[in-house]
C-alpha cells in the first residue's frame, strides 16, 4: 500500500505576521488549516497511511492534529531538530517510507490534483522520480523544467530569473517517488530537491519525468496567495477536498453580502455589517459598527468599534492589506 509524506517543517517566512503566531500548514484555508486539506486530497485517493516531518512550532501542529484527527487517516509526524532540506526531510523518514513507490507532498497546496493519475504513469514509464507539472506565468518562486515528446525532463532549474527561465513549466511540489531514490540523497547534510537531487538525477541520465496535473493547484506561499485561495474558495472556483464547516447564527440582518462564511462561537457588535466575500474564523469578537469587506478574519480575532476593513487580512490584531489593485484596506 502506497504511503506518503507531507512537508510540514518549514518556517513561512512569506506570509509573516501571520507565520509568527502559527506554523505553515495551520493556515486556514476556509477555516480548515491547508494541510488538513492536503491529508483530505490523499485520502481520497486511498493514501491513508502517512508522515509529516516537524520543526518551526511542532507542538502547535502535533496537537491540532491530535484534537482533531483527520478520519481514515493514519498520521505519523517525525520532528526535525535542525531543518536538512526538503529531501533532507524525506531522508528523515526513510524507515517510514522505504519498500515501495511512496508520495511527497508539500503541506501548504490547494490542489484537486489526480494524484493516482501521477501514480500510474510513473510507474508505466518506469522513472526514478515524477514531478507533477503545471504551465504558470510567473516561475520566479519554483522549480522549472524542460521536458521531452515522452514527458521525461531534460533540464530543471530551482527559482531563475523571469528573462533565465527554460520554461514555464513548474515543479508543484507533488512527487511520486522510488525507494531506490535514497540511495542518490546524501546520508548526512541539507539536501534539496530543486537545487540538488533533480540536477543530480540528470546528471546520472535516470529517468526523471514531469507529468501535466489536470484540475487546480495552488499555493498558499505569500499572503496574497493565501487570501486568493481563500477568495476563490469560497465563490466555488476552487473544490477543496471537504466542504467548510458550516455554523448557524442569528446575525442574517448583519450579513448584507453574498459568499459569507462565519466560524462558531461568533460575537456580534450593534451596527456591525459583513458584506460580500467575508470569511470570520471561529471565536471572533466584532465590535460595534464595524464595517467588513472582502476580508479574512483568523479565529480568535477581537476586531475593535469603528473598524472599517476591505481587502484585509486580520489576525492577532494586526491588519494584514493584501491584493492591493483590488482595493485598500483601512
Amino acid at each position: 500500500m502506497i504511503k506518503a509524506m507531507v512537508l510540514a517543517a518549514g518556517v513561512g517566512s512569506r506570509l509573516d505576521p501571520l507565520s509568527r503566531y502559527m506554523p505553515k500548514p495551520l493556515v486556514p484555508v476556509l477555516n480548515i488549516p491547508v494541510m488538513e486539506h492536503v491529508l483530505w486530497g490523499l485520502k481520497e485517493h486511498g493514501i491513508e497511511n502517512v508522515i509529516s516531518n516537524t520543526h518551526y512550532m511542532a507542538d502547535s501542529l502535533v496537537s491540532y492534529f491530535t484534537e482533531n484527527p483527520p478520519q481514515g487517516i493514519k498520521l505519523n509526524f517525525l520532528h526535525e531538530k535542525e531543518l536538512s532540506g526538503d529531501a533532507g526531510g524525506v531522508r528523515a523518514c526513510k524507515d517510514f517510507l522505504e519498500g515501495d513507490t511512496f508520495v511527497v507532498i508539500m503541506g501548504d497546496l490547494i490542489t484537486n490534483a489526480n494524484i493516482s493519475k501521477l501514480i500510474a504513469a510513473h510507474k508505466k514509464k518506469n522513472a526514478i522520480a515524477t514531478i507533477g507539472v503545471k504551465k504558470m506565468p510567473d516561475v520566479t518562486r519554483f522549480g522549472v523544467m524542460k521536458r521531452d515528446a515522452e514527458g521525461f525532463i531534460q533540464a530543471f532549474q530551482e527559482k531563475p530569473k523571469a528573462e533565465e527561465a527554460i520554461s514555464h513549466e513548474i515543479s508543484t511540489g507533488i512527487y511520486i517517488l522510488e525507494p531506490e531514490i535514497f540511495e542518490h540523497i546524501p546520508k548526512t547534510g541539507s539536501f534539496g530537491f530543486g537545487k540538488q537531487l533533480f540536477p543530480s538525477l540528470l546528471e546520472k541520465r535516470l529517468a526523471l519525468l514531469g507529468e501535466d496535473i489536470d484540475g487546480h493547484w495552488s499555493d498558499i506561499g505569500t499572503l496574497n496567495d493565501l487570501f486568493k485561495a481563500n477568495m476563490d474558495a469560497l465563490e466555488g472556483k476552487i473544490k477543496v477536498s471537504e466542504a467548510a464547516p458550516k455554523h448557524e447564527h442569528e446575525f442574517a440582518g448583519n450579513i448584507l453580502g453574498k459568499n459569507v462564511l462565519l466560524g462558531k462561537n461568533l460575537a456580534m457588535g450593534a451596527n456591525s455589517k459583513i458584506s460580500d466575500f467575508c470569511i470570520i474564523g471561529d471565536n471572533c469578537k466584532i465590535g460595534n459598527d464595524v464595517q467588513l469587506e472582502h476580508c479574512m478574519i483568523i479565529a480568535g480575532a477581537k476586531i475593535p468599534d469603528k473598524s472599517v476593513m476591505r481587502n484585509c487580512i486580520y489576525a492577532f490584531d494586526e491588519l494584514i492589506p493584501v491584493a492591493e489593485t483590488v482595493g485598500s484596506c483601512s
